[in-house]
């Protein structure tokens, strides 16, 4: 469940570049530039995308603009990355608990929830 995010891998003009083009405006109209990974309480969809292809461990930078991500790969190695941004708004995985009305009646339960 969530929204789906399509994304198409594209190679660039320069070495240890690579662009994805997604299905989704995630910056609207301005650019983003990031050369570390964002606040951890920055939670803008651009924020979150650089987060996560910062975690990977591989990337040097991410530039997003609109629905272009050029992400700077020094090694190269770009396996993996395209599922970063296609899981972006994916929530429910298989074998996660889908949380119910009844969970955050109880604050408990929703704080159980989020952590799942």
């Amino acid at each position: 469940m969530g929204q789906p995010v399509t994304v198409v891998e594209k190679p660039s003009a320069r070495e240890g570049f690579v662009r994805y083009e997604t299905n989704r405006v995630l910056s609207g109209m301005d650019h983003e530039r990031f050369t570390a990974p964002p606040d951890p309480l920055a939670d803008r969809p651009v924020d979150e995308v650089a987060r996560r292809l910062f975690d990977t461990g591989r990337v040097a930078a991410v530039h997003v603009n609109g629905n272009v991500i050029t992400v700077e790969v020094p090694s190269g190695n770009t396996i993996g990355l395209r599922d970063v941004i296609e899981e972006l708004f994916t929530y429910y995985r298989p074998g996660v608990r889908v949380p119910t009305a009844a969970d955050f009646a109880d604050p408990e339960a929703e704080a159980e929830a989020a952590a799942s």
